[in-house]
């Protein structure tokens, strides 16, 4: 994505006009478009051929293609990008639609809310809905990790006031089965009605302790010589004894003490990443206005928006799911104006 700025700044004025007419004309209609149709619409008389040259160079860069040699150009994927970033015009969401969304708003629970308002997304922009419900804050009474494959987990958060939530997330590298049913027995054995932020909170300021333990320490043994520290700092980080004999005049039970420590800040940081991962990992909860298959198709495109609390805090989102010649203009701020809406509904109703 670097160069798409790059790439819009050093295109000329005339680039810019045929990039911006033949991705325009292929969101409009769906079709290749050709040379001849743009000599009637630019703004500057210029001939066919030296459309075609302008279309070439623009292919050459990756932003146009042709699907057959005789057709016309439609834009690739990093030419719709640079599009949407750089040339899209944003229009206002009409009056029309404001009202169907706000009317997706009115008085109800959380759940039905979020249910009229993918119905009502889906219904305006003829694309598939999908909304994240907001992720439960509530103390945490019991969590369990389950593998769904070598780069995929699940987490289900049973909270205490009864619910549950699952959440998909891929886990730090290396874990196994094994090393999650002791995280989970270790987060547990610790949640004593804590959140998900205050039990991460708890084990990094454990891991702050015990770091300051093995600076202590291995402080005494560096400076009497006997040890010394490879890649401080880092995850890869050692001490490392200098030769079998100092270990007669270290103290064997520091030693054993800095090893001791070392082991339990691993896993306590192995337990920490799993939690973070746990809080930023998607939600199962989705709400999805049409066929699921929509998300299996390449050539879609989705246009989403996070919503927020009264704090600021990005607690879910909605989104557009179509083909790739969505009317990007109508639909972004469609989705913009739902979001605000969606966060303000939801923090008004203490679930944020």
């Amino acid at each position: 994505m670097t160069e798409v700025p790059k790439l819009l700044a050093d295109m000329n004025d005339r680039s810019r006009e045929v990039f911006r007419r033949v991705v325009e004309g292929y969101l409009s209609s769906g079709e290749p478009v050709g040379s001849r149709t743009l000599t009637r619409s630019m703004n500057e008389k210029v001939s066919a051929a030296t459309i075609r040259n302008v279309m070439q160079d623009l292919e050459f860069l990756g932003l146009l293609d042709s699907p057959h040699i005789s057709a016309g150009r439609v834009p690739t994927q990093l030419g719709l990008r640079m599009f949407v970033d750089g040339l899209l015009e944003v229009g206002q969401v009409s009056e029309a639609d404001r009202e169907r969304i706000d009317a997706s708003g009115s008085d109800a629970d959380v759940a039905t809310i979020l249910d009229r308002v993918s119905n009502t997304l889906s219904g305006i922009t003829r694309g598939a809905s999908l909304v994240l419900a907001p992720k439960h804050e509530a103390a945490i009474r019991h969590i369990e990790f389950v593998s769904l494959g070598p780069d995929r987990a699940l987490v289900v958060l049973v909270f205490a006031d009864g619910q549950v939530e699952n959440r998909v997330f891929a886990p730090p590298p290396g874990q196994t089965a094994s090393s999650m049913r002791e995280a989970a027995n270790f987060l547990n054995a610790l949640a004593g009605g804590k959140t998900l932020t205050e039990l991460r909170q708890t084990i990094v300021q454990d891991m702050a302790k015990r770091r300051q333990e093995i600076d202590s320490l291995a402080q005494a043994l560096v400076d009497a010589g006997l040890a010394l520290w490879e890649n401080p700092g880092e995850q890869s980080e050692r001490l490392i004894v200098r030769g079998q004999a100092n270990l007669l005049d270290a103290d064997a039970r520091d030693v054993e003490r800095i090893r001791s420590l070392f082991d339990d800040l691993e896993r306590k940081r192995d337990i920490a990443e799993y939690l973070h991962l746990t809080e930023t990992g998607d939600g199962v909860r989705i709400f999805i206005g049409s066929e699921n298959k929509l998300f299996s198709l390449s050539g879609s495109s989705l246009v989403v928006s996070p919503y927020m609390n009264a704090d600021r805090k990005i607690i879910g989102a909605v989104g557009v799911i179509g083909p790739t010649r969505l009317n990007y203009g109508r639909i972004v701020p469609i989705v913009d104006y739902t979001a605000q809406l969606v966060g303000r509904l939801v923090s008004e109703r203490g679930k944020g």
